[in-house]
């Protein structure tokens, strides 16, 4: 009997065992241009993971635009986190009730792990010399930029060239209003995200520049066409802070909590900085921010909180359904 009941102990610890190994589906819900950078940190990740626990896990991305990205998971898309682009759109599942109102607290810089900015991508040699966000107002200029009301990178762009307008000598919500009117006049191709953007301007040749985020007019300057595009930085420009978060009901629901955890803790990690750094994200660790400083130049930025009093303030004043980028671009004053 006593050799009965341990065998029976020792099945059932190794089927715990076996469990824990098991290879199970880990989903990580994000944006447009991050798709390569998680590739290869979901490989870096996952074998750190199996060292340390013994458990496989089956890595799943999900891109499109933020603002889209974040209503799929309010809706119910069981993502374990969410990457996105920015925090207002993270507090939209929060709402749904799916993530913790607290998250900004749980990671390191308000679960922001690395920052961007918004840069001008242009044909090789810049033929229609766009230095700067009043150059994009001029009539001829033609326009690559996502939509606002479906993308994080150009709600972030288009903050960046109202802050701008703000900045100058004499600057005012008038003036602001008037410089972004013009620019949005000028959009050629308004895609649903950001990688759709550059494919519009980069693969199929349409539009004098494409209104990027940095990592993604590198990829392109330094990767994809070397010898066909050209970087320009403004004088001045948006910190952009991308936002992670666990997806709290569904790591509760199917106990990947400390998985999800883990997972976003290693983006603060020396490799995971190493990564964002080498695509083209700028990092928050100071060896990491070393390393790469000659692909990152400086640029003068300033902050959503401190021009526009957070995101919540700008959401509803730009971007809520009959705001004030909904009248500019159908065209009512």
């Amino acid at each position: 009997m006593k050799k009965t009941i341990a065998a029976g102990a020792l099945a059932l610890l190794s089927a715990a065992a076996a469990e824990a190994a098991a290879a199970r589906e880990f989903l990580n819900v994000s944006y447009d241009p991050t798709r390569e950078f998680y590739q290869e940190y979901n490989q870096e990740f996952g074998a750190y993971w199996k060292k340390r626990t013994g458990q496989e896990v089956s890595f799943k991305q999900s891109h499109g635009g933020s603002g889209k990205q974040a209503r799929a998971v309010a809706s119910g898309l069981q993502a374990d986190v969410v990457t996105l682009a920015l925090a207002n759109d993270i507090d939209e599942i929060v709402r749904s009730g799916q993530i913790d109102r607290n998250w900004q607290k749980e990671f390191p810089h308000n679960s922001a792990p690395y920052t961007s900015t918004i840069v001008f991508l242009v044909r090789k040699g810049n033929p229609k010399q766009i230095k700067d966000w009043n150059d994009l107002s001029r009539p001829g200029v033609e326009i690559i930029t996502p939509n606002p009301k479906t993308g994080g990178a150009p709600r972030w762009i288009y903050l960046s060239a109202w802050g701008y307008a703000l900045k100058q000598p004499g600057g005012s919500d008038a003036k602001a209003r008037e410089l972004v009117k013009k620019l949005y006049q000028n959009v050629k191709v308004l895609d649903s995200g950001a990688r759709g953007s550059l494919t519009t301007f980069a693969e199929r040749g349409i539009g004098d520049v494409l209104l990027s985020w940095e990592n993604e007019a590198l990829l392109a300057s330094q990767g994809l066409g070397k010898d066909k595009f050209d970087v320009v930085y403004p004088s001045i420009s948006i910190l952009a802070e991308p936002s992670v978060a666990i997806v709290d009901k569904t790591a509760d629901k199917n106990g990947s909590r400390n998985l999800a955890k883990g997972y976003l803790n290693y983006l603060y990690s020396p490799k995971g900085q190493e990564l964002a750094a080498k695509h083209y994200f700028r990092p928050r660790d100071s060896r990491a921010a070393a390393k790469y400083a000659a692909q990152f130049p400086k640029v003068q930025t300033f902050t959503v909180d401190k021009v526009f009093g957070g995101w919540a303030k700008a959401q509803n004043a730009h971007f809520a359904n009959g705001a004030i980028f909904d009248q500019i671009y159908s065209g009512k004053n």
